[in-house]
């Protein structure tokens, strides 16, 4: 008896996932809870045993294919072919390609491709989708619109896979859906042991964070949801991309303790060993490039949270006390917020706040 596997709901509203990498491939005999599959979610990388043992009779969907929950991935065991009738279920009914618009179904389609269809006017509930999974395409847009793509440019060409497409589709959505302002202000470093640098700015931004509560929320419709916990977002560079970590109860913990969980989830995350739950609940980001760190960058909001705090390069400058031109280790501190939610003073204060914190030493 053939057993198809559908690509279950792994929680947190997600609705898709990626087929990072398959760890069968068909004719492969399979025992039940054997590594089957790798799925790329827009949280981390997820392994799936499977369900059933037998022969892998058909994988439905390549590496690299974005679907639906409820896909059929593969079928194990059975007899014979897979019949046409498996192969249609490989895609749920609501997310099939439609003749004709309809209200039955969200349209899948990603921000880019919205964006494009919004700018040359076309209506994506009117397209026949041939991407993988029902997906409507940049090029059924522009066919749609008479609108010529442009050619394609020289060089190697690598499909926007995993990680990278996560971070590339996350951060479009960002950029284009929230109204974002940026506020700088120097801090003076002379009293921070800058060894400790980041540990002592999740504290210090905690800290203020209970002053600023609106600054540790997120926008639910038309309503703000104020959250009780200050569970902050590290941005962590990896080769396959940027993700961003958790670091629990940061009022809390000392900056020691703050230091080794930072340590330890910075090197699970370039050994690309993080867990689901490593990855989900942050309600405020702050991210620092270290020696890579620039004068000044204006970081992107990790949505739906409504506020990243930027730490810049430390350098040495001139800078004016009592009167008198002297040199200080001196590094621009950023607040990149939603101004839906929060007011420009607000946010000019919350950083104020963070950065005396920081100059006093006393944390």
């Amino acid at each position: 008896m053939a057993y198809e596997f559908k690509l279950p709901d792994l929680g947190e509203g997600l609705t898709e996932g990626e087929v990072a990498r398959w760890l069968v491939a068909e004719g492969d005999e399979i025992a039940e809870d054997q590594p089957l599959v790798e799925i790329q979610t827009d949280k981390t990388t997820v392994e799936i045993p499977s369900p059933a043992e037998g022969i892998v009779t058909k994988i439905l969907v390549a590496d690299g294919e974005v679907v639906p929950v409820g896909t059929v991935l593969v079928v194990i065991g059975g007899d014979g072919p897979v019949s046409a009738a498996t192969v249609e279920r490989a895609a749920p009914p609501a997310m099939a390609p439609a003749a004709a618009p309809g209200p039955a179904g969200r349209v899948q389609a990603t921000p880019l491709v919205r964006r494009i269809a919004a700018e040359l006017g076309v209506d994506l509930a009117s397209l026949t989708a041939t991407g993988p999974g029902g997906r409507v395409t940049e090029d059924d847009v522009r066919g749609a619109a008479g609108a010529t793509k442009a050619p394609a440019a020289e060089g190697r060409r690598e499909k926007l896979r995993g990680v990278r497409r996560q971070v590339a589709e996350h951060l479009t959505r960002a950029h284009h859906e929230i109204p974002a302002v940026t506020f700088v202000e120097e801090c003076d470093c002379s009293h921070l042991e800058l060894a400790l640098l980041l540990p002592t700015v999740l504290r210090a931004t905690a800290l203020s964070l209970i002053e600023f509560p609106e600054l540790n929320a997120r926008l639910d419709g038309d309503e703000i949801v104020y959250l009780d916990r200050y569970d902050l977002g590290i941005a962590v560079q990896t080769e396959q991309g940027l993700v961003v970590p958790v670091v629990r109860g940061c009022d809390a913990r000392s900056i020691d303790e703050l230091r080794t969980e930072i340590d330890s989830l910075a090197e699970r995350a370039r050994a690309g060993t993080l867990e689901r739950g490593d990855l989900q609940g942050s309600t405020f980001t702050v991210t620092s490039a270290g020696k890579l760190a620039g004068f000044l960058v204006t970081p992107l909001i990790n949505s739906p949270e409504v506020g990243i705090l930027g730490v810049h390069r430390v350098s040495q400058r001139a800078v004016v006390r009592d009167g008198e031109v002297v040199v200080r280790p001196v590094a621009n501190i950023s607040i990149t917020f939603d101004h839906r939610v929060v007011d420009g003073a607000r946010a000019a204060a919350f950083t104020l706040s963070v950065i005396g914190r920081l100059e006093s030493g006393t944390i």
